[in-house]
Formats: C-alpha cells, sequence, structure tokens
C-alpha cells in the first residue's frame, strides 16, 4: 500500500492513477487518509466551480460543452459529478460519467463520479475533503455538478468558489421560486437550450430580477449541443473575483460544519443499521423511535 508521501508526490506530479488512489482512500476512509488531507498543499487559486439547477436542464451537457471549450485553451479540468447513493450498494449510480464518456481519453480531463452518501443536497463532507485532494493536483478548473435535486443549490454554494444554476427557458413560471430562493447562492444564472422558444424572454426576466435585488449576477445564454454561448461563459468562469472574507469565512464555516458532523456520526453504520432494522421489523411491535434509543 502507498504511503500519503509517495501518494501525494505523485498527486503533484499529474498522476490520474495516484490522484484516483488518493480519492478512494478518502472516500472510504481508508488509512493513510487522514494523514494524506493534513498533509497535502492546496492550491487556492484554483476554482471550483459548482454546477446545479432543476433535472433536465441540460447540466451535463453544459458541462460537456465546458470541458471541450477550457481544454481547447490548453488548460487542465477536473469533473466531479455527484449521483445520487444507490439505496441498495451505496454507490454512485454514475449516470454524469457515462453521458461525458467522450472526455475519458482526454489527458488534461479527469473525471470522477461521487456518491451522495445519503446527503440530501448533494454535497457530503467526503465530497468537501476530494475537492481538497483534487485542488493539489495542478489543474485550471474543477467542475462540481450536483444532483440538482432540494437543497442541492444551497449546499453547493458551501463548497464552490462560484455558483452556477443552470435552468431552462421553460422554468419561466418558477421566476418567483427562483427570486425567492437561487437568488442567495447563485453567482450566475445559466439560460440553456436558448434556441427554444421563450428563451429571450425569461433571460430578460432575470436580468430584471437581478437588477432589481441590485447584485451583479450575469445571465448567459447557452445552447450547449451546439456550443454557443459557451466561450463567453468559461471567460467569466476564469476570470479571478475579488476575495470576500466575509463569504470565504461562511464558505469555510460550512467546510468545517460538514466534516465535524460526518465525523461525529462516524461510528453509526449505514449498512448494519439496515440489517439490524430488517431483523427488527419482523416483530409486530416494532417501534422505530424506541429502536432508535437503542444506537443513541
Amino acid at each position: 500500500m502507498q504511503n500519503e508521501d509517495s501518494l501525494i508526490k505523485g498527486i503533484k506530479e499529474g498522476s490520474f492513477t495516484a490522484l484516483a488512489r488518493a480519492i478512494t482512500l478518502v472516500e472510504n476512509e481508508i488509512p493513510p487518509a487522514a494523514q494524506l488531507l493534513r498533509k497535502i498543499e492546496l492550491n487556492a487559486n484554483v476554482p471550483v466551480i459548482g454546477i446545479t439547477g432543476p433535472p433536465g436542464a441540460g447540466k451535463s451537457t453544459l458541462v460537456n460543452a465546458i470541458t471541450e471549450q477550457i481544454v481547447k485553451n490548453g488548460k487542465k479540468i477536473a469533473i466531479l459529478a455527484i449521483d445520487p447513493t444507490s439505496p441498495f450498494n451505496f454507490g454512485s449510480l454514475l449516470g454524469d460519467r457515462i453521458r461525458m464518456s467522450q472526455q475519458f481519453n482526454n489527458p488534461n480531463v479527469y473525471i470522477r463520479s461521487l456518491a451522495t452518501r445519503g446527503a440530501l443536497g448533494g454535497i457530503s463532507a467526503k465530497t468537501i475533503e476530494i475537492v481538497d485532494v483534487v485542488k493539489a493536483a495542478g489543474f485550471d478548473m474543477i467542475l462540481v455538478e450536483t444532483v440538482g435535486v432540494g437543497q442541492s443549490e444551497v449546499e453547493v454554494a458551501g463548497l464552490a468558489d462560484k455558483t452556477v444554476v443552470v435552468l431552462v427557458p421553460e422554468s419561466g413560471d418558477e421566476i418567483q421560486h427562483i427570486k425567492s430562493g437561487l437568488m442567495e447562492v447563485a453567482q450566475c444564472f445559466v439560460v440553456n437550450k436558448a434556441d427554444r422558444e421563450g428563451a429571450d424572454l425569461f433571460a430578460n426576466n432575470l436580468n430584471k430580477l437581478v437588477h432589481s435585488q441590485h447584485q451583479q449576477i450575469p445571465v448567459f445564454k447557452t445552447v450547449a449541443e451546439k456550443k454557443e454561448g459557451v466561450a463567453e461563459l468559461c471567460d467569466w468562469l476564469l476570470k479571478p473575483g475579488a476575495i470576500d472574507l466575509t463569504r470565504r469565512s461562511f464558505l469555510l464555516a460550512e467546510k468545517a460544519f460538514k466534516i465535524i458532523q460526518h465525523y461525529r456520526m462516524g461510528d453509526v453504520d449505514k449498512k448494519r443499521l439496515h440489517s439490524e432494522i430488517l431483523k427488527a421489523i419482523v416483530h409486530g411491535d416494532f417501534n422505530v423511535y424506541r429502536f432508535v434509543d437503542t444506537w443513541i
């Protein structure tokens, strides 16, 4: 088994094998994962971009198009696709990695699917740790694509330097929902599939909404399948933003909370919990609250 020093050396040298091995160790809490996380040198200048939005908005297609544009400019990119955890094998369903298969053989692209591990918003403590490992691997950009359900928009904001919310023209009826929720976390809106009817109107309404809130949030229109509008989006993604210490402290507090929460819950084995539940429910007097008392 490799020790953490040799893994860190391989990661710095750009070895995808060393990076993959390190991620597997961290994701499964296999030694020397803990030592690796404490010794690894992070590159704070690598932008972490969160891509989120409702199912069907074309997030994976947009990630594909962004990847092609970044690589075309001679840069390296890592993609972490957060997939829903299978309730049966507790692993990732790998859907996004299948959809991005054309990038597999590109030496400047690293793709990894990660399971949500039960995190409602798609971002677990393991995701945070893995992003930090990837930050040491010499990439020019890290893309984190979330499952796009529930609280994913809010959760990815605690991880990413820039959060991109992808919408489609049909989202026009949800403008009030956007006003109440996504406006708090989005640094950028992308109206994808902008060749559809109503795209211009929807984008204009978004722009008006942003200005009414006195925020400088750009709205881009893209047709990811045709690579339209993607170059302008990438220019904005790579542009360094002003350092906001308040926001940075909030992001780090969110990260720290997730990590503390994970390790406080470290003795709760979900597979064993399922096994014990399976044994207990055969009894007619099963009560979930009494059952939980035996675990607390």
